[in-house]
This record gives structure tokens, C-alpha cells and sequence, in this order.
């Protein structure tokens, strides 16, 4: 898939710099008040489909080795294999720029994984992307969309409340207990908990 390294130390990089566009993983990333003006709107021209191949497969199994280190997420108690989960893709052209894994749970739908190439950050992919899972959701009578997120991630936290998603509850230190220690997340931030966040579908 050739992701990108960071800028800094060559790592994977899972970042874009909302003000000047470099490239950074997950130990380099800031976090920073911008204003409006900095934040750059590069819409990139994309296609959002559903998961239909077995290229597009592999390429999100390399997304998330990538980002999260491992195939597996848990959220929500259960653990999901991401790669093997209904998805949307965005597309730029044949490559692969962006993805979402979601899974039906009861009368709700979780969101499982997101995950957007960093130098598309910021271009409004995820919004699409996130946009197809509740259409679907509202499509299939489903009361709520559920998400979670880590307590050092907030990029995230910040784009679902920009969504209309709201936090309901904290699970303290489920994330450290399942990788058995507490690793370094987004800006040195200790990873511990995990945020779940839901938007009521009306």
C-alpha cells in the first residue's frame, strides 16, 4: 500500500499536521488550538463503496497493522477481526485513501474502525465515510450508532462530537488491561481507557 513514514523519526505515520501538512505517527503528533484560516480544506475528489474485493481486504489489514498495530479491536466487550467486517472504502483513483468497518448490534450499530491515509487527513473523507455507516444505520431502523475511542485519541473524540456523537460512558483501563500495559499513545498521552461515545438516530 506504501503508507507514508513520519517526518521525525520514520515510523508509520498515522497524522497529518492540520497546519502545515507534514506527515507524523502517533509519539510526534501535537495536540494544538488552530484557527480556521491554518487548517487547511484540501477536499480530495473521492468515490466511498462498499468492501468488494479481496485487494481492498488486504489493504485495510494493512491499514490497521499500520495505525493500530494489530488486526483485532475490541470495543464495546467484543473483539473484532476489522478486516473481516462489512466496510466502506474511499477511493482516490484505484488507490485506497480511506475506510470504515462497522458490525449490527441488536437494534444498534457499532463502528468498529475508521481509518484515512494521513496525507488525505483533513480532506473530508472521513465525514463521507462516517456519513455511508449512518445512512445505513438510518436505513436499517437502527436506534443508535455507536463508536469508541481511547482516552488519549482526541482527534477522534473531536471529529464524532463535530459529528453528533456524545460520550455516555467510560471504561477505565480496559485498553491497558487488554495489551496487559500502558503504552504511550497520541502525544506521549498514557493509553488506559476506552471513550463510548453514541449518536441517537431519530
Amino acid at each position: 500500500m506504501n503508507l507514508l513514514n513520519c517526518k521525525y523519526c520514520g515510523n508509520a505515520a498515522v497524522y497529518r499536521c492540520g497546519g502545515c501538512g507534514t506527515l507524523v505517527c502517533e509519539g510526534h503528533a501535537k495536540q494544538r488550538i488552530i484557527c480556521p484560516s491554518c487548517l487547511a480544506k484540501n477536499k480530495a475528489r473521492h468515490v466511498v463503496k462498499r468492501l468488494s474485493s479481496k485487494r481492498e481486504k488486504e489493504e485495510i489489514r494493512e491499514f490497521v497493522r499500520r495505525f493500530w498495530g494489530e488486526e483485532e479491536q475490541l470495543t464495546f466487550d467484543r473483539r473484532f477481526n476489522v478486516s473481516e467486517q462489512l466496510a466502506y472504502v474511499a477511493k482516490i483513483g484505484r488507490k485506497t485513501a480511506g475506510f470504515v468497518s462497522f458490525a449490527k448490534d441488536e437494534d444498534n450499530l457499532i463502528i468498529i474502525a475508521l481509518g484515512v491515509r494521513p496525507e488525505y487527513q483533513g480532506s473530508g473523507i472521513g465525514n463521507t465515510l462516517i456519513g455511508k455507516v449512518e445512512a445505513e444505520a438510518r436505513g436499517s431502523r437502527n436506534r443508535k450508532l455507536l463508536v469508541s475511542t481511547s482516552n488519549d485519541n482526541l482527534p477522534a473524540l473531536a471529529f464524532y462530537q463535530s459529528l453528533g456523537f456524545q460520550i455516555f460512558a467510560v471504561k477505565p483501563n480496559v485498553i491497558a488491561e487488554k495489551h496487559g500495559q500502558i503504552l504511550p499513545g497520541i502525544g506521549g498521552l498514557p493509553v488506559r481507557d476506552e471513550l463510548r461515545m453514541q449518536k441517537i438516530l431519530d
